[in-house]
């Protein structure tokens, strides 16, 4: 079901910690929110939840202004970070806990069918604190579903896991979500996490959307210097621009017809930077300065040329090492923001 939020402000007596933000997240589609601490994504959940009310604005689902509804009574599931399961109640109680009508055997019918739907059938017994992180999390998922909500909010859900569960059990809970077809927001502030597993991706900062778009979108075409490092790792890089070319540092590089001319900003991505052999023909000679192996590839920090250092993401071979002279270019367009 279609969820809008139109023009909301909200504070908590003071000065507002959302500043009219508008936002439509279409039906079926997963919308991550993505902003750093203090940016207001909590006060935006609890918002659409109905546990704040806004100063002004209004959200609407499915064509309806949720206004002086009851948090219990919008159709709205919740998904807390770290789960926050019911620790007296086994694991088929969670998730039957937001039942409401039907028989006991209509509940018992529905709990295993979610509980089959996160890869959990057979554990209906089983109580929070003989689960794994990743196993409470997808069972608050399952307990969230339950009442087939019309908009599933997840509170930054994955934060306290580790990196490699977190991936894995990122990809298991958006799996159950496209599947059950939920209206999904998610909060977080981790950008990958954002951009990987999103229809749609609205930044926040500072109680204001800054850019709202698709991940792919965003990530190539951000609005400004500060959304171009925030959304991943840049190379803001000055220059003169003509429309079609940015003259720089790292040479003539090409943009999209259309481009902002006269002083302007090139963003280059790491993985746009290739490091050759010093002295090859249409490349700059810079210095390496850092190497990190991340095992697949190695993020190698150059000297620029008559300019501040460059990162580029490359192969884990060569082996580039501290000291190594290199020959730098940059391959496809960038693209080009007016200097500020």
């Amino acid at each position: 079901m279609r969820l809008e939020l139109r023009d909301i402000v909200a504070d908590y007596g003071g000065a507002p910690v959302l500043h009219g933000v508008d936002l439509d997240v279409p039906a079926g589609a997963l919308l991550s929110v993505l902003g750093a601490s203090g940016s207001g994504k909590t006060t935006l959940l609890r918002t659409v939840a109905g546990l704040h009310r806004p100063r002004a604005g209004s959200v609407v689902l499915g064509g309806r202004d949720l206004r002086g509804v009851a948090p219990g009574r919008r159709g709205i599931g919740l998904v807390p970070q770290e789960g926050a399961l019911f620790g007296h109640l086994d694991v088929a109680g969670n998730v039957a806990f937001g039942l409401r009508g039907g028989s006991r055997a209509d509940r018992r019918e529905r709990v295993a069918e979610l509980l089959a739907l996160v890869d959990l059938a057979g554990a209906q017994r089983r109580m929070p604190h003989e689960l794994s992180g990743g196993q409470r999390q997808r069972v608050a998922v399952a307990r969230a579903l339950a009442p087939r909500p019309r908009v599933v909010l997840l509170d930054e859900p994955f934060a306290s896991l580790d990196a490699a569960l977190r991936a894995d059990v990122r990809s298991q809970v958006v799996d159950v979500l496209r599947e059950a077809g939920a209206t999904a927001v998610l909060i977080t502030h981790d950008q990958r996490e954002a951009l990987s597993v999103s229809d749609r991706v609205a930044v926040l900062r500072g109680g204001r959307i800054a850019q709202v778009g698709d991940p792919r979108e965003l990530y190539a075409r951000p609005a400004t210097p500060w959304l171009a490092s925030f959304l991943g790792e840049a190379n803001l890089v000055p220059g003169r621009g003509d429309g079609r070319t940015v003259r720089t540092a790292l040479g003539v590089l090409p943009c999209p017809g259309g481009s902002p001319a006269g002083e302007v900003v090139a963003v280059v991505r790491p993985e746009q930077v290739r490091l050759v052999a010093p002295g090859t023909p249409g490349t700059s000679t810079v210095t390496v300065r850092t190497v990190e192996f991340t095992g697949s590839a190695q993020r190698v920090q150059v000297d620029g040329p008559d300019g501040p250092p460059v990162a580029a993401v490359a192969a884990a071979a060569p082996h580039w090492r501290r000291g190594d002279r290199a020959g730098l270019a940059v391959d496809g367009e960038v693209h080009v923001l007016r200097a500020r």
